[in-house]
């Protein structure tokens, strides 16, 4: 690697370490939270309430000194909440802008499927086009934007259904889960003076990170590793247990975080290793199962790994 990526990497390195020192524990879940963020990607976080998830969410944007927002979701929530509305100025004599909590950095959307699915349609554009429209007019979204939304996977009162055109849009979907009994003594010990987040310092700014996005797409897919990052993903359309295997979109968020992987530990170049792990994060909420094979106790995982064990792996790389 050249010298100012391997600059770039240390500075991942210690980024990550900052989050670690929130979250205990959670290594893997944060590598990959890590890996959305230089993909460009958004992230769905599925999981109870109290394992940290807003704490990580708002520990990633202190360590990137980045603007942070939060919307707490419920059914009176409207779109125009969301995105911000024009108002009249009598004196101006005109509409001026005002912006919603949508034009931030990082975006917390807590408990997405609280919303009704008009207001959660109003994300759509943003997480897609880095956008927004308002009254007919174009408004861009500070760059970079991630968006990071909850949900409650136990709690179904009051909630409505993700459409699968919304869970395509995310690129990542992931669970922290409970910590370890280890981690968890660790945190009362670490928690029992002052909250680590208060010790918090910012690791690289907001410029550093569209440096680094930059750096991540420059990294190395090599035509065998291409060739079975997308064998997978047909695999998982022509699956007979599958109805709705992954979208070209699915594709592309796979490749670009496996980019975004590899750059994280160090390599200019994508392994197929790097895809194995990363496809059921990228891949596995854009599937929907045949009713017959959920009824027979088939999960995505298994089919997953059925499909890893049809495709051949690429044993031999050129670059």
């Amino acid at each position: 690697m050249e010298t100012a990526t391997q600059h770039h990497v240390e500075v991942l390195a210690r980024l990550k370490a900052n989050l670690e020192s929130c979250i205990l524990g959670k290594s893997a879940e944060i590598e990959l939270l890590l890996t959305a963020m230089l993909a460009g990607g958004h992230v769905l976080l599925e999981d109870v309430p109290g394992t940290g998830k807003t704490v990580l969410i708002k520990a990633l944007a202190k360590s990137i000194n980045g603007q942070f927002r939060r919307i707490q979701c419920n059914p009176d929530l409207l779109p125009t909440d969301i995105t911000g509305v024009s108002i009249y100025h009598p004196k101006k004599e005109e509409f001026l802008f005002r912006s919603g909590p949508i034009m931030t950095n990082i975006l917390l959307v807590d408990e997405i499927n609280r919303a009704t699915t008009k207001t959660q349609s109003a994300l759509l554009e943003a997480m897609e086009e880095q956008h927004i429209t308002v009254d007919g007019d174009l408004h861009e979204l500070p760059s970079p934007f991630l968006m990071l939304a909850t949900q409650n996977p136990i709690d179904f009162e009051g909630t409505y259904t993700l459409p699968e055109a919304q869970l395509d849009r995310f690129m990542i979907k992931l669970s922290l889960g409970y910590p370890s009994e280890a981690a968890e003594k660790m945190m009362i010990a670490s928690q029992s003076k002052v909250h680590p987040m208060e010790a918090l310092n910012a690791i690289v700014d907001t410029k550093q990170v569209l440096e680094i996005q930059e750096q991540v797409r420059l990294v190395h897919l090599d035509e065998a590793v291409a060739d079975y990052l997308v064998t997978i993903s047909r695999k998982t359309r022509e699956h007979h247990a599958v109805f709705l295997g992954a979208s070209p979109r699915a594709t592309l968020s796979l490749v670009l975080a496996s980019k975004a992987y590899a750059f994280l530990h160090g390599r200019d170049y994508v392994i197929p290793d790097d895809i194995k792990y990363l496809a059921p994060f990228v891949l596995g909420h854009r599937m929907i199962l045949q009713m017959e094979a959920r009824m027979d106790g088939v999960s995505i995982a298994s089919v997953l790994a059925t499909i890893f064990e049809q495709v051949r792996v690429p044993v031999r790389l050129e670059k």
